[in-house]
């Protein structure tokens, strides 16, 4: 059992933005904060916080009065065979970043509070079909489960806000944005651009698993990326397995890159495989570097539908 949480705001180490472990509390500050008129912003992590993370806290701090930064190892998104144990977790500095980036409150519940009955009697999920059976969802059964459900009680616990979420995970946001808007859930998603490192790997709590010689190696996978954007947009490439293909052999050219789980070509707003790529399209990759399973995406333009055609 986890110690019992603190009964109310706590603040940080020499600091003066506030911790929340429990749920009555962060509504009663909520609710005073809204009393006057405050708008509420949300950035739900779980923490071992970054640059990526400090982005989306200064955007909700740019457009919002109070920002709510949760930091909750959940449970429910990991499988059996994932450590969930060996998930990075340094709290004092999560702290230290989220207070910089502008957040007012930090929510840092407990498994017990988040879950009662522990994780492990949650009896209720929330599914969002079609987007969560490909990619990431078909690498990792139920996850996307997990990651709705702990959302969909996060909205219901801070209530009406603008929450925000990082373009990385962008199976991640188009769940979560679907879920919000097939439930009529009154929170608005704003999505916010990968933040990258001077190399362009991907900002990602992973990143730490990795050497210094693997973070730079790793660059590679922004590079494959951009390669299959080249090839659709500069070249008119159309046919979606000729950028699989490219994708797939620039990975497996470089040693760093330990396992595919997939490169991919999908429709932006479905994730479907297209026959033809026409629009908005998403390449997204999936690879193990060393003990890390790190994942990165960036969107094309494909040509119009007379030019694909030719």
């Amino acid at each position: 059992m986890q110690p019992n949480p603190q009964p109310g705001p706590q603040p940080g180490p020499q600091s003066g933005l506030q911790r929340v472990h429990t749920i009555e509390a962060l509504r009663t500050q909520l609710a005073s904060a809204r009393a006057v008129g405050s708008r509420v912003g949300l950035v739900p992590t779980m923490g071992a916080l970054h640059e990526g993370h400090a982005a989306l806290v200064a955007a909700a701090a740019a457009d919002n009065d109070v920002v709510v930064t949760s930091i909750f190892v959940n449970p429910l998104q990991f499988a059996p065979t994932d450590d969930l144990a060996a998930y990075p977790r340094d709290l004092d500095g999560d702290h230290r970043l989220a207070e910089a980036a502008g957040a007012t409150l930090l929510f840092v519940p407990s498994v017990d509070e988040m879950y009662p009955q522990g994780s492990a009697g949650v009896l209720t999920s929330v599914h969002v079909g079609g987007i969560t059976d490909v990619l990431d969802g078909r690498a990792r059964p139920g996850h996307f489960d997990g990651v709705a459900t702990v959302v969909t009680k996060l909205f219901n616990i801070v209530g009406p806000c603008r929450a925000y979420f990082g373009e990385k995970d962008f199976q991640q946001l188009a769940v979560i944005t679907r879920m919000t808007n097939d439930l009529s859930v009154p929170v608005e998603i704003v999505a916010c651009p990968t933040v990258r490192l001077p190399s362009g790997l991907a900002q990602s709590s992973r990143n730490r698993y990795l050497s210094d010689d693997q973070q730079v190696r790793a660059a590679v996978i922004y590079r494959t990326l951009q390669a299959g954007r080249m090839s659709i947009e500069r070249d008119g490439v159309s046919d979606p397995s000729v950028v699989r293909n490219l994708m797939q052999q620039l990975l497996q050219s470089s040693p760093v890159i330990d396992a595919i789980d997939y490169a991919e070509v999908v429709d932006s707003s479905t994730l479907s495989r297209p026959e033809v790529l026409v629009g908005p399209v998403r390449l997204l990759v999936a690879v193990k570097v060393g003990p890390a399973r790190l994942i990165d995406n960036v969107g094309a333009i494909a040509p119009s539908v007379a030019t694909a055609s030719r």
